[in-house]
């Protein structure tokens, strides 16, 4: 597809396939990620905010312990990930360094995006990291994964993870410059799709399970996560990334693979909200309070008047207003016996009253929908 306009998107998930980053023996290129972090300068600078979820490390750390990936044992796995993962960001530490980007390290189990509670800690941090200008460099934390609770791949890591940011798209990039009607490789006759609508059921098994030797995934595993991410309202890119400055290229009309978001992020997180059946407890609220979500603002403490109901943090509640009619519903940043202790209370006051430093909303705007608004 030609002349992809990267610069619609915002918010970027960008995934680094083993196969891009190291060789058959587990050797890390250098060269190649330096034009990567030139690429990622490039988008920073353009006002575009960043996240990298990087696959790598077992690899990398199969060198290191001298371990053969195809006949290790799940501990032998996790020993190498635990060794390659601390070359990994570091390597990537040093190339962002270069053009004065800070990096950090986020290690997620399945527990940190599925568990709403985790979910909001998760999305707490990275969110802070992405104000601050800093790029997280996002892995499965395999040190300590089973195969009973893993993603498994590192594609749909990355399609959980710009679910989990509101991500405007997620880049996949990879040994293959995108979706083809069978395994190229395998059939000279596959013939490329630039852009997909919907993902059938047709789509998964035309996918197949073709993979490489180095990585875990293969093309089943993107389609996959991109319907994951298009639900949320993240379009996704299917881009090689065997090429120097892979993002440069992806925007001069490098052929890939569009999957179409269905919606906004905003918009799909509000629609799942809106549609939750289990509702644990209500937050009336007043004049003022209403006003300022109605203007776009977060639910702070003050506005707050009354809580009912027996909830924990993440869990979804209903706001009401001072009329008594349900306004929307979000998720709770405190339980039921915190937010109790906090009605009235300026944000200010917080670490006062609950005796530790807690979040200074009491629902957050992202995590609200109103049902008598658009906001």
């Amino acid at each position: 597809m030609a002349n992809l306009a990267l610069k619609q998107y915002r918010r970027l998930v960008i995934k680094v396939g083993s196969s891009l980053l190291v060789d058959d023996k587990g050797r890390l290129d250098r060269a190649w990620l330096h034009t990567l972090a030139d690429d990622i300068s490039y988008l920073m600078e353009n006002n575009h905010e960043v996240l990298i979820v990087s696959s790598g490390a077992i690899a990398i750390g199969s060198a290191v312990l001298g371990i053969n990936k195809r006949r290790a044992r799940l501990e032998d796995l996790q020993a190498a990930a635990a060794a390659g993962q601390v070359q990994l960001v570091h390597a990537y530490q040093e190339v962002l360094g270069e053009h004065g980007i800070s990096a950090a390290q986020i290690l997620l189990t399945p527990d940190d995006t599925e568990n709403r509670r985790r979910f909001l800690n998760a999305r707490g941090t990275l969110g802070r990291l992405i104000d601050q200008s800093v790029v997280p460099i996002i892995n499965e934390n395999d040190t300590v994964a089973t195969e009973e609770i893993r993603y498994g791949d590192n594609d749909r890591l990355a399609a959980r993870v710009a679910q989990l940011v509101m991500a405007d798209a997620l880049i996949l990039l990879s040994d293959v410059d995108g979706f083809y009607t069978a395994d190229p490789g395998k059939n000279p006759d596959a013939e490329h799709i630039p852009e997909v609508a919907t993902i059938t059921s047709d789509m998964l098994a035309m996918a197949g399970e073709t993979r490489s030797d180095i990585g875990s995934g293969g093309m089943a595993t993107k389609v996959q996560a991109a319907r994951i991410a298009t639900h949320a309202g993240c379009s996704t890119i299917i881009s090689s990334g065997a090429v120097d400055y892979p993002l440069h290229a992806l925007s001069a009309a490098g052929r890939c693979t569009l999957f179409k978001a269905e919606g906004t992020p905003a918009a799909a997180r509000k629609q799942w909200l809106a549609g939750v059946l289990e509702v644990r407890g209500e937050i009336r609220i007043d004049d003022g309070a209403a006003r300022a979500l109605h203007a776009g603002n977060s639910l702070l403490p003050v506005g707050v008047v009354e809580v009912l109901g027996n909830f924990r943090r993440g869990d979804v509640v209903t706001v009401v207003g001072p009329n008594g009619r349900e306004l929307g519903r979000g998720l709770a940043e405190y339980s039921n016996n915190d937010a109790l202790r906090l009605c009235g209370c300026q944000s200010a006051n917080i670490e006062e009253t609950l005796g530790y430093k807690g979040r200074s909303v009491m629902i957050h705007r992202d995590e609200l929908v109103l049902f008598d608004s658009d906001s």
